[in-house]
């Protein structure tokens, strides 16, 4: 499992994220209960400038892991968009019903998140 891990970690460094997505689903597809692998996902979905599905994927991972905090800063981070864009967020429950407020993460990732979605503009 860990290799697959590793070769879409590298798939991802490199911008092949058709790559990274079918490893990530083959890590998934093993062990559905994988936050990292779920986290994949939803930073190919970031790649590519689907912030609906990376919010989603990033909730599910959050769902089984509530302490991820690349889940956490990128469920916010998407919820604050979609929220200042006027756009519902999809309804799909946490573990523990709660999204984390604006700036509660100090997660040393955000930046990478924020980063992603300046270069978007």
């Amino acid at each position: 499992m860990i290799e697959l891990m590793l070769e879409a970690e590298r798939a991802m460094a490199v911008g092949l994220l058709d790559q990274a997505e079918r490893l990530y689903r083959q890590v998934v597809a093993a062990d559905p209960r994988n936050a990292i692998a779920i986290v994949g996902l939803a930073r190919v979905a970031l790649e590519r400038g689907d912030q609906r599905t990376t919010y989603l994927e990033a909730r599910r991972a959050l769902a089984l892991d509530p302490d991820n905090p690349a889940a956490s800063h990128l469920a916010m981070r998407m919820a604050e968009l979609m929220r200042g864009r006027g756009e519902p967020l999809p309804d799909e429950p946490l573990a523990d019903e709660s999204v984390p407020a604006v700036g509660e993460s100090t997660d040393a990732r955000a930046g990478l998140v924020d980063r992603i979605l300046r270069r978007r503009r």
